[in-house]
């Protein structure tokens, strides 16, 4: 069985880890580079690495920045934030990514996944979606959270995934920092629509969250949080020696347990 994924994200702004609720009122928290340095040395799986307000912006992702996290980390790490070509991809690869996200700009150009894929490799392609409940479906936003685009979410996702998106995460706007758990029914419809990996993203408050989550839908292949491990809150190695004990597979001190 393939081991389950334990991933912190840092949503950088200005050079500066963040955090907010609901993807609003975003509070400082640290440096990345000593972030992601802490988390390679502790147990994460991967990281993922946002500039939060690159598409908002309307500017390219801070690559000095970025350079000097990935420089510090020895376990994979995704890029997103105003990633809008191909030319993006490659620029954000040079700088030590393993795998680069996108989220406005294939709302923007729904052929970038296809160019990229064929380019990197489906592998190389992670879709980032930010969602939440509007008139009774799940919806698709942009540029941070900011933006209806109008979209039904499982769809989109479907169709990014075929044209060649080799994992998605989902962000679920509706529980983001909320920390009462993850958005279980959001994620099920995902996970019932594809068959690429999934990572679920957002409402992450405690050890039981990732066990109901892993327990519930065993489909999920990753649970991603932010402000429990920045804090302190949760150990990455507590998580995962809980998660063997309650029979998830995971990986442990570099050994996989079951």
């Amino acid at each position: 069985m393939i081991t389950k994924r334990i991933i912190p994200c840092l949503d950088v702004k200005n050079g500066r880890v963040v955090k907010g609720v609901n993807f609003e009122g975003l509070n400082d928290v640290s440096s990345p580079v000593e972030l992601a340095r802490y988390y390679s040395e502790n147990g994460a799986d991967e990281l993922v690495f946002y500039d939060i307000t690159a598409s908002f912006e309307g500017r390219q992702l801070f690559t000095d920045i970025l350079c000097e996290t990935t420089k510090t980390v020895f376990i994979p790490v995704t890029v997103g934030g105003g990633i809008n070509n191909v030319a993006d991809f490659d620029r954000v690869l040079k700088c030590g990514a393993d795998k680069v996200s996108v989220n406005s700009g294939a709302i923007r150009n729904p052929d970038l996944i296809g160019e990229a894929a064929k380019l990197y490799g489906d592998q190389c392609v992670v879709l980032s979606v930010d969602v939440k409940r509007k008139d009774g479906e799940f919806r698709v936003f942009a540029k941070g959270g900011r933006e209806d685009t109008g979209m039904e979410a499982i769809s989109w996702i479907k169709r990014c995934v075929d044209s060649g998106a080799g994992e998605v995460v989902v962000n679920s706007i509706d529980t983001d920092g909320v920390k009462g758990g993850f958005d279980l029914k959001m994620l099920e419809a995902v996970c019932n629509a594809v068959s690429v990996p999934v990572i679920a993203s957002g409402g992450a408050g405690s050890i039981e969250h990732f066990i109901t989550l892993f327990n519930t839908l065993p489909k999920v292949d990753a649970g991603l949080a932010a402000s429990i491990f920045h804090f302190g809150e949760v150990s990455i190695n507590d998580l995962k020696e809980t998660m063997a004990n309650n029979g998830i597979p995971t990986r442990l001190t570099g050994k996989e347990i079951r």
